[in-house]
């Protein structure tokens, strides 16, 4: 069993986006006149954390998985990677694939982004959905956590702690599945270019770097796409009241609770995750 047998029914292409400066890897499917949906990973990730998600989003909707700024194999700029920085990014790849508008689902960090785009941009963006969303907290421990773990994956050679760190993401490994994306998650951590570029993209683990970025009641008060926020009631990263309170400082935002389920609902309880996400796609395309 492989993670690309997901999308072995599907037309789908792999491709390589022109987006300002630097190119951005994207997985692309779905009709080329549906509705916009874009995917968006969590810190270091890549679009492979929704290769479960896009068979059944595609049969409708235009679907992109894409590698952030900076991180799989998009291109990676010498700075800091704050979320300005990676709104600026997003709102080029829709401009590039000509997509005024379009569902954003966010993962973590992406879900972070997500929002910040929606305040920013509201003529941009359909509806949200935020998967275990980062970045209204500063937690020193978990940031920690992330710093090492992460940079024990990217900067040693032994694949074991490529491992831990996805391992980290579930409440459940999937031994079969689990392993072979520790393999495409060893291989991207291992390449001259990201080990470079590691800095940057840990700068939001950083208590004043976090600090300025956060994702503050008020930000999330101005967002007025229709909400979706899915949490996992085992997420290592945050706990339910957390995902209770980002849903009560966004107008109108729904929330749902995955049980036996980390910190990758899509990925984990996707039997679960891609109905829900189809109908709210459903209503909220219908506003």
């Amino acid at each position: 069993m492989s993670i690309w047998n997901e999308l072995s029914g599907i037309d789908y292409r792999h491709a390589y986006v022109e987006t300002g400066d630097f190119r951005t890897r994207a997985l692309q499917a779905g009709p080329e006149d549906g509705e916009h949906v874009v995917f968006l990973h969590g810190t270091t990730g890549h679009l492979e954390a929704f290769v479960r998600n896009i068979p059944a989003h595609a049969e409708r909707y235009r679907c992109h998985s894409i590698d952030m700024l900076g991180h799989g194999y998009t291109g990676k700029p010498d700075r800091p990677a704050e979320i300005p920085l990676y709104v600026e990014h997003l709102m080029a790849y829709l401009d590039a694939v000509g997509a005024e508008r379009a569902h954003l689902v966010g993962e973590s960090l992406g879900g972070w982004v997500g929002s910040w785009a929606a305040s920013e941009h509201p003529d941009r963006v359909a509806s949200l959905q935020l998967l275990c969303m980062g970045g209204t907290k500063i937690n020193p421990a978990i940031m920690e956590r992330l710093k090492t773990s992460t940079s024990d994956a990217a900067l040693k050679d032994d694949i074991a702690f490529t491992r831990e760190r996805l391992r980290l993401l579930w409440a459940h490994w999937d031994e079969d599945l689990g392993e072979e994306l520790t393999q495409i998650r060893y291989d991207i951590y291992h390449h001259p270019d990201f080990q470079r570029n590691l800095h940057n993209l840990l700068a939001l683990q950083e208590p004043e770097a976090r600090e300025r970025n956060l994702l503050r009641p008020d930000r999330m008060g101005r967002i007025k796409a229709p909400t979706l926020v899915v949490w996992g009631n085992k997420n290592p990263l945050g706990d339910v009241p957390e995902a209770e309170a980002i849903a009560a400082a966004i107008p109108g935002a729904r929330l749902e609770v995955f049980n036996e389920c980390g910190h990758w609902p899509q990925h984990e309880k996707a039997d679960l995750y891609n109905p829900l996400s189809l109908e709210f796609l459903a209503a909220s395309s219908a506003t």
